[in-house]
């Protein structure tokens, strides 16, 4: 029987073990943040574009979005690279590049030298998107991994807002966003400037945290493995976790590849990357980043004014954070695929009745006029939507993507997934205007309703729970 006192120092001990861990994981949410935040800045910088490069309006629409393509190709390699320089070196370098692309982005002289920095940019969030919930599923124990990787999305959403209040604060100081704040810049440029604080504070965190201990057991390290096991978990749990992470890997030692998603044996792409790649496809085409990239066009097109357009964003930026607290209640409780389930029942009968609402109206000058009531119905829907997909979608799919796939293939299938993500982000979201202009509203939301039902049945039927369970554990 062990006297108080031992019991008392190790009782201590672990909770020293877990404060580490929750700090090195909310450092790696930072770039969740920087995610956000470069997502959201160039909202309030689409004025000063144009003054500066006189872009026409098609060239506009692709400086904005041309960090959407960078963001594909950050998320694919930097799965490989990470296989090959480790997860910690990865996250590094995205920290670099978010520097790089703000004072880029702000500096840019030329529409040409813009989109190269935004590009910059997207490596920088693509790689951060797939990173950093793959280092939390990697350093978390099972019983609280969910809690902390969903803690990633609360920081995006955290990072979207903090640009908004950025861009806001610095376009009221100069006056409006064309006009000249400090040093003589206008204040557009300092918007994207603001970002390189961040960006600093990350890379310097980063030289503090360790390197992931699967990375070093795929690497053959297993004296660095120990060593950082030891330091998460403590000595005793620490020789356990090692030697499961070595069975796990002691019927594969060679070198992690793209290949490795093939079944060897049936010669075919292995079923949990479709599954990956599914998560990735549909968290898009339910069509969410039509609400975050065109609130306000969508709110103005039914009818709000702008002031209360830009209003009912800040409602839904709220809510989002509201709904992504109460997923890091109930993930690691309920499991990962209840509340896909739930979120994807909820958003398609939201999206239902939003495409109901939007077809009661009528096109009076180019807006969409609905009938009395309406749009306080419309209101309504759309941002039970948007609880229904940050309390799901949005932070269980990342949690997922970082934790379901057997250690072997975990950054070759986050390259694909990723990639699959990001471009079908990039589809959406160049898709939607088009769309609104060629069927109308009603019809583009009923498309995003439809796929929202049928990743109810792709839920259910393919996706495996990964609640309490070890990474060790997962089968591809």
């Amino acid at each position: 029987m062990s006297s108080p006192s031992i019991a008392g120092d190790a009782s201590a001990r672990a909770a020293e073990n877990t404060r580490f861990i929750v700090l090195i994981s909310c450092v790696a949410t930072i770039g969740g943040f920087l995610f956000g935040f470069d997502s959201g800045v160039i909202n309030g910088t689409v004025d000063g574009l144009q003054q500066a490069f006189g872009s026409s309006k098609a060239a506009l629409g692709f400086e904005v979005a041309s960090m959407l393509l960078g963001c594909a190709i950050g998320a694919f390699f930097a799965g490989r690279l990470a296989d090959r320089w480790g997860r910690r070196s990865v996250l590094i370098i995205s920290a670099v590049l978010f520097l790089l692309s703000a004072i880029g982005s702000g500096a840019a002289t030329s529409s040409l030298m813009f989109i190269a920095a935004r590009v910059l940019g997207g490596f920088a969030v693509g790689a951060a998107s797939v990173m950093s919930p793959a280092y939390i599923a990697e350093v978390a124990p099972a019983r609280y991994r969910g809690r902390l990787a969903t803690v990633q999305q609360i920081a995006i959403i955290s990072g979207l807002f903090a640009a908004f209040l950025s861009n806001y604060l610095l376009a009221r100081s100069a006056g409006a966003s064309t006009d000249a704040l400090w040093l003589g810049a206008p204040a557009w440029r300092w918007m994207f400037w603001m970002m390189a604080f961040p960006s600093l504070l990350f890379l310097a965190l980063l030289m503090l945290i360790p390197e992931s201990p699967r990375y070093l057991m795929v690497k053959r390290r297993h004296g660095e493995a120990l060593a950082v096991l030891s330091r998460l978990y403590g000595p005793a749990q620490a020789q356990t976790t090692l030697g499961e992470i070595e069975r796990s890997l002691a019927g594969d030692q060679h070198r992690p590849r793209l290949s490795d998603l093939v079944d060897r044996v049936g010669g075919r792409i292995r079923p949990i990357v479709w599954v990956g790649i599914g998560l990735a496809t549909f968290q898009q085409l339910v069509g969410i980043n039509v609400v975050f990239y065109y609130g306000a066009v969508l709110w103005q097109a039914v009818g709000f004014s702008e002031s209360d357009a830009l209003l009912i964003n800040v409602l839904s930026g709220a809510l989002s954070i509201g709904a992504c607290l109460i997923t890091v209640v109930l993930i690691d409780r309920i499991g990962r695929k209840p509340l896909l389930w739930i979120g994807s029942l909820g958003m398609a009968v939201s999206l239902a009745v939003l495409t109901w609402v939007f077809a009661s109206g009528a096109l009076v000058d180019g807006h969409l006029q609905l009938p009395d009531g309406m749009g306080t119905v419309a209101l309504i829907a759309a941002n039970a939507y948007v609880v229904f997909f940050n309390m799901s979608w949005g932070p269980v799919m990342w949690v997922m993507l970082g934790e379901m796939f057997p250690n072997q293939i975990r950054g070759s299938g986050l390259a694909v997934a990723g990639a699959a993500q990001w471009t079908s982000n990039f589809a959406i979201t160049m898709s939607f205007p088009v769309l609104l202009a060629g069927i109308g509203l009603a019809s583009t939301y009923a498309i995003y309703m439809v796929a929202a039902f049928v990743s109810v049945g792709f839920v259910l039927k393919y996706v495996r729970e990964t609640k309490g369970r070890a990474l060790e554990q997962m089968e591809g």
